[in-house]
C-alpha cells in the first residue's frame, strides 16, 4: 500500500514512516526541510509547504491514504501562522484526498483540544472540546479537529488521533525544555502531585499505523477522536525527574504556590506581547494550566477500534532514552 505522511521527516513521522517501511508499505514523506535519514529505509520524500495545494496535491497523488502529522506545534506565535498551517494546511489536506480519489486519512490532533485547565482523570472521547482557548496552537487544533471528523463520508473516512506529550530519544519539543527548566538542576513546579500520562513516540506511531489499517478495513473508527497514551499515569514530578535523569540530568522539584506560577505567566505573556518579542516565554498560561492540573486519558476506545496497547513501557521507554545517552 502506497502512504503518504505530511511531517514524515519530523520526529513522530519518522517513527511512522520506519514502521511502515519495515512493514513492507510503500512510503512518501511530505515535508519542508530534506528528510536524508529516511532515504536508507525507501521512503520517497517531497519537499514542499502544507499551505501550497498544489504542491500537497502532487504529493497525495496515487496514493492510497494519508498520515497528516505536518503541523506548527510552538506554544507562542502569531495566531495567523498557526491558522495557516494548522488549519488551513489541514484544509489543503482533505481537499488533496478529494480531488485525486483517496480515500483514507487519519489526523494528528492533540489532547491540548480538552484541556481547560480543570482536572481530567480518565477523560474520554466524550469530553468536549474547549470553548476558550489559552494559546494559537490550542485554538488551531481545536478547528483541525472538529473540521477533519465532520469531513468523514464514505468516499474520504476520516480519523483524529490526539497522542499525549509524546516523548522518546530525538525528542525536540517535551524534553528540551524540560532540560532548559531545570536551572541549576532545579526545577520549579507548582503541583508536582498531579498525575498525567504521556506516549512513548514508538507507540504513537504504532497508533497511527493501527488506526489507518482499521480505516482500510472495517473502520469501525471512521469519524472519531481517540486519545492515544502509554495508559500509565504518574505524578508529574516523578515521571518528569524519572525523564530528565534518563537525559543525564539529576535535578531535584521545587514546589512553588500555583498562584504565583499563574501570575508569572501572565505577567510574561503581557510583557512578550507588548514589547514584541520573538522568543517564547519560560512561561504562559497553557503550560501552567497543564502543570496545575491532572490529565490522563482512558485507553478503552483505541484499544477497542483497533486494538491499540502500548508495546513499550514508560521503564523500557526510559532506559532507551538514556542508552541514546550513552557515548
Amino acid at each position: 500500500m502506497k502512504i503518504l505522511v505530511t511531517g514524515g521527516g519530523g520526529f513522530l513521522g519518522s517513527s511512522v514512516c520506519r514502521q511502515l517501511a519495515v512493514a513492507g508499505h510503500s512510503v512518501v514523506a511530505f515535508q519542508r526541510t530534506p528528510a536524508e535519514h529516511l532515504q536508507a529505509l525507501g521512503v520517497e520524500s517531497f519537499e514542499g509547504d502544507i499551505r501550497n495545494i498544489d504542491a500537497v496535491t502532487s504529493a497525495v497523488s496515487g496514493c492510497e491514504g494519508v498520515i497528516h502529522l505536518a503541523a506548527l506545534a510552538n506554544l507562542w506565535g502569531d495566531p495567523a501562522e498557526f491558522e495557516s498551517i494548522n488549519v488551513k494546511g489541514t484544509a489543503n489536506v482533505l481537499d488533496a484526498c478529494r480531488n485525486t480519489n483517496v480515500g483514507k486519512m487519519v489526523y494528528t490532533s492533540s489532547p491540548s483540544v480538552v484541556l481547560n485547565g480543570q482536572d481530567i482523570e480518565g477523560g474520554d472521547e466524550s469530553l468536549p472540546l474547549v470553548s476558550e482557548p489559552l494559546m494559537p496552537y490550542q485554538a488551531s487544533k481545536i478547528a483541525a479537529d472538529k473540521m477533519v471528523r465532520e469531513a468523514n463520508e464514505p468516499n474520504l473516512r476520516t480519523l483524529v488521533l490526539r497522542p499525549h506529550l509524546t516523548w522518546g530519544p530525538g525528542d525536540p519539543h517535551f524534553l528540551p525544555r524540560l532540560i532548559d527548566r531545570a536551572t541549576n538542576n532545579r526545577l520549579f513546579l507548582p503541583a508536582p502531585e498531579k498525575k498525567s500520562d504521556a506516549v512513548f513516540v514508538e507507540n504513537s506511531a504504532r497508533a497511527h499505523i493501527q488506526a489507518f489499517m482499521e480505516l482500510c478495513d472495517n473502520a469501525r473508527c471512521a469519524g472519531k477522536a481517540y486519545f492515544i497514551t502509554n495508559n500509565e499515569p504518574q505524578l508529574q514530578g516523578d515521571f518528569i525527574l524519572k525523564l530528565l535523569k534518563a537525559a543525564g540530568v539529576d535535578a531535584r522539584i521545587r514546589k512553588i504556590p500555583p498562584g504565583v506560577a499563574r501570575f508569572a505567566a501572565s505577567a510574561m505573556e503581557h510583557c512578550w506581547r507588548l514589547f514584541r518579542i520573538d522568543s517564547e516565554p519560560s512561561l504562559t498560561r497553557f503550560m501552567v494550566a497543564q502543570m496545575c492540573s491532572s490529565h490522563w486519558f482512558d485507553g478503552t476506545a483505541a484499544r477497542r477500534d483497533f486494538g491499540y496497547v502500548a508495546p513499550i513501557s514508560v521503564a523500557q521507554g526510559l532506559e532507551i532514552v538514556a542508552k541514546q545517552q550513552q557515548p
